[in-house]
């Protein structure tokens, strides 16, 4: 049986036949079906607001799709969101929220720090957990047979950075943090990758920063005493646009490097451009650059009235895996969704997606970019030395 394709699982409601969730049934007609709920947390507030909303636009469309194909099992589909802006305490509230609600799956998950205790709760409620940006290696550590990472672990991405920096021939590497669970980890993750003997780098400095912080003008001299080569940042683009603006600021001429959560051009909020000019990242698939994806880029558009953003496909991509175990398995049985979620062999917008028994997808995808002239630019994944 061949796999499903995107456009297949687009689809996958168009056999069923269901009543809106406010329609009303004739006389002689059962009452409409209950809605099928799936749940998302997302930060719609705080500083990755931006982010969050764009993938709360992404999540509702891979639902629009479906419920406008007929629905599922008979039935509507109806998303559920939350706001866990970015913060532990708010998100387990959140969680609890959305078990409260009875969805049957969470395809949310934006940062490791605010989903890490909330797969706790929804493992406890029998609820699967399908994430489609945090992707800290601590989101593993209690093996948990119901959380599966769209986007692969930080192990993943510090081995794809650590490749570009022996091709850049960084000698000296100062990694920064932001002292997030998925900044910490990428940062470690990295700092054990070019540790290998051969790799030609030396970590010269390893700090971290406050998100809370107004400049940093004292990490930026740390930086320079160190005679790093390359800063590869760990967090999000709010505390890089800061960081690249007082490295430069403070004289540092080196190169830059930004992790997956800063790769968006909402960091030209917060740094000027010529600032940001040649810094180089380490990217999730991003929409104008992923092939095959133009006429999902088109329905986004239409549905939006504005381009879909750096995080959106994997939002997207976790829907839609969602509700089409939910058909395969015939049933909003939470184990059976779960087995089916966990079988999965799809190609979707990121690519083909498979989970390893630990949840960890099997093959993820990363980007490297570079920004030239204002704007994130793709790389060649083997870049020739400059």
């Amino acid at each position: 049986m061949p796999r499903p394709t995107l456009a297949r699982l687009v689809a996958l409601g168009a056999a069923t036949v269901t009543l809106g969730a406010g329609g009303c049934a004739l006389p002689d007609q059962p009452a409409a079906a209950a809605p099928i709920r799936i749940g998302a947390l997302l930060p719609l507030s705080g500083g990755n607001a931006p982010s969050g909303k764009a993938d709360a636009a992404a999540a509702r469309l891979a639902v629009d799709e479906v419920n406008a194909a007929g629905g599922l099992l008979g039935r509507p589909v109806e998303l559920v969101i939350k706001d866990d802006a970015c913060d532990p305490a708010n998100a387990v509230v959140a969680a609890n929220e959305l078990v409260a609600a009875g969805v049957v799956a969470s395809v949310g998950g934006f940062c490791s720090n605010a989903t890490i205790p909330t797969l706790k709760v929804f493992h406890t409620a029998g609820i699967p957990a399908v994430v489609p940006l945090a992707n800290s290696t601590d989101l593993l550590v209690p093996g948990y047979d119901s959380v599966f990472l769209i986007s692969g672990t930080t192990r993943d991405e510090a081995e794809m950075a650590r490749t570009w920096m022996r091709e850049l021939r960084v000698e000296r590497l100062a990694l920064v943090n932001d002292g997030t669970s998925y900044s910490v980890s990428l940062a470690q993750s990295t700092a054990a990758a070019v540790g290998v003997p051969g790799t030609g780098a030396k970590v010269a400095l390893r700090a971290d920063l406050s998100q809370d912080a107004e400049n940093y003008t004292t990490l930026a001299r740390r930086v320079i005493d160190s005679r790093a080569d390359m800063v590869y940042f760990t967090g999000y683009y709010v505390e890089a646009g800061r960081l690249i603006k007082d490295l430069r600021r403070a004289g540092y001429s080196g190169k830059i490097m930004l992790a997956d959560g800063c790769i968006d051009a909402e960091i030209f909020k917060h740094t000027p451009k010529a600032d940001a000019e040649g810094v180089y990242g380490t990217s999730f698939p991003m929409p104008q650059f992923q092939p095959g994806i133009e006429d999902w880029a088109a329905r986004y558009r239409t549905a939006n009235g504005v381009d879909p953003v750096p995080t959106t496909l994997e939002t997207y991509d976790a829907t839609t895996l969602t509700l089409d175990a939910v058909r395969r398995a015939g049933t909003t049985d939470l184990q059976a969704v779960r087995a089916a979620i966990a079988s999965t062999d799809s190609t979707l917008t990121t690519g083909p997606v498979r989970f390893a028994a630990d949840g960890a997808r099997e093959n993820p995808t990363f980007l490297r970019v570079q920004i030239r002239n204002g704007a994130f630019t793709p790389m060649p994944s083997s870049a020739p030395n400059p």
